[in-house]
């Protein structure tokens, strides 16, 4: 693909064609410019069929507002359009509306509010806030939810994953598996969330760490079918990579010839004054080979080398892994607590992929739009309760308990103040028999979310690196309460109303309703 058909493909058009169908009904309707409000969020956490996640972990935010400052029509996107044609013959496009759209098509008139990526997410929640022009913040939405929906899904799994490993590291593998340049994302992602490195080069450079990565199968086999051995094979690496050394010890036979030779290789590394890193196993049962390694690696003098872990890992198989090894780790003489310290997971398909739950349901909603100089709510009825949406200008709220554990997010107005309003009335969002009261004893803290990020074209504070991303994301996870982040049948985390915003709520439905069943 020339550079011309890629930025053609990723531009202004980096999007669904009803939102350019709608754009121009908008500018003939005179509400091009009429200002509006869209709320992200998503319905549920993922749910992996035998297993389900009880929370997300933000990600894909720095990517969207770098492709939403970045992107304005180009003459060439205009083109395209212009010669657009509908069934009929006619053009779909009219030269008034792309004027319209040359001058303001961009997303400079825009405000993006939102919650940081690495901050740990729940359903049903404000993520993501745009307020200003209706056809430019209309236009804005496939790309928002292409940014956000898939990074989130990918850094959730990264968070399972990692909290599955019990101290052990997490690397990200699954480039090859990837969905073409999803792999970029997914490797993104994958950092925020609990991945310590990636075999993605150019990722992970571009996010400030080393890329990670050992040797093929077929380096070995290349060198037995020229005569040689499995031994040349990590003789001839190590020499080149002396202080890097990571051995693939499963192409012949992992306990009676790949660790031995890689052992023979150590003992020369270490007598050069070298230290070994580490081997892989890519095969077979990796529990019961892991103890086995560990203990041919400790009666030989390296402890401390790492034993990598790979072959289509999830969190559930590296949990297996870690309760197999704590079982039969003791009867070996291998001490489980110092082998589970020394694992390395690389994890592939199933991060990448997010195996088990390939979507996010993120949906960005109008929830209202200006008449007579006032933002008016704007709510959608369904037939399911939990589809009825949020309606107007609203505020994110998490509050903690006693123990500094978050215990619910509080969706309120805009105008309301929970730091300081007390008790405080968490309604459910669908059963109007649920709600709480929390008394001054029962809150610990109250913090905002929602920050705001870009103001009509400009950036707001600075790009967050990698450790601060990170440390986002460990901070609220330790905040969680343990039974929220279960593998398996997790804790329902409350996401909750304010009184006042689900009066305001009730209010509007009912409303609307009265008016449907009048003209009915």
């Amino acid at each position: 693909m020339s550079a011309t058909r890629r930025e053609l493909s990723e531009g202004t058009l980096f999007t669904d064609f009803y939102q350019l169908t709608m754009a121009q009904l908008y500018f003939r309707q005179g509400l091009g410019l009429r200002r509006a409000r869209f709320d992200y969020f998503y319905r549920s956490n993922p749910n992996y069929g035998d297993h389900a996640a009880g929370y997300c972990v933000a990600a894909g935010l720095e990517w969207l507002i770098e492709w939403m400052l970045a992107t304005r029509p180009t003459a060439a996107e205009l083109d395209r359009l212009r010669g657009l044609e509908g069934r009929s013959g006619k053009r779909l496009f009219d030269d008034d509306f792309l004027s319209f759209l040359a001058k303001h098509g961009s997303f400079d008139g825009l405000r993006l509010l939102a919650v940081p990526e690495g901050r740990v997410v729940h359903p049903n929640v404000p993520l993501a806030v745009v307020e200003g022009p209706l056809a430019a913040a209309q236009l804005i939405e496939t790309a928002l939810l292409n940014h956000l929906n898939y990074q989130t899904l990918v850094a959730t799994k990264a968070a399972r994953i990692r909290d599955a490993a019990r101290g052990g590291a997490v690397f990200e593998f699954g480039m090859r598996r990837a969905h073409e340049r999803g792999a970029n994302a997914a490797a993104r992602a994958a950092l925020i969330g609990g991945a310590e490195l990636s075999s993605n080069t150019g990722m992970s450079l571009v996010m400030g760490v080393k890329p990670a990565g050992t040797h093929a199968h077929s380096m070995v086999q290349a060198f037995i079918a020229l005569g040689g051995s499995e031994l040349d094979a990590f003789t001839a690496y190590a020499e080149l990579y002396p202080d890097d050394c990571v051995l693939l010890v499963d192409t012949v036979d992992t306990l009676a010839s790949g660790v031995p030779n890689a052992i023979r290789v150590f003992s020369r590394l270490k007598r050069s004054g070298h230290r070994p890193v580490g081997i892989r196993l890519d095969s077979g049962d990796l529990a019961h080979l892991a103890v086995q390694s560990a203990r041919q690696l400790d009666a030989a003098g390296f402890p401390e080398v790492a034993i990598v872990l790979s072959n289509d890992l999830d969190e559930l198989v590296i949990w297996q892994i870690v309760t197999q090894i704590q079982q039969e780790a003791p009867r070996y003489g291998v001490d489980p607590t110092h082998l589970l310290g020394r694992l390395v997971y690389g994890v592939g398909t199933a991060l990448v992929t997010s195996r088990g739950a390939s979507s996010l349901d993120g949906v960005y909603k109008l929830v209202a739009i200006e008449d007579a100089g006032v933002l008016r709510p704007a709510i959608k009825l369904s037939e399911t309760e939990a589809k009825v949406l949020n309606p107007g200008d609203k505020k994110v709220w998490r509050i903690y308990d006693g123990r500094g554990k978050a215990t619910a997010d509080l969706v309120t107005l805009a105008e309301e103040d929970p730091i300081h309003d007390r008790p405080l009335e968490l309604r459910h969002p669908t059963a109007d028999h649920y709600y709480r009261c929390l008394g001054p004893g029962d809150v610990d803290l109250v913090e905002p979310l929602l920050e705001e990020v870009v103001h009509e074209g400009r950036r707001l504070g600075e790009t967050p690196t990698l450790d601060q991303l990170r440390l986002r994301c460990a901070a609220d996870l330790e905040r969680l309460d343990p039974g929220v982040k279960r593998l398996m049948n997790p804790h329902v985390y409350h996401v909750s109303l304010s009184q006042r915003l689900w009066e305001y709520k009730k209010g509007l439905v009912a409303s609307l309703r009265r008016d449907i069943e009048a003209e009915a």
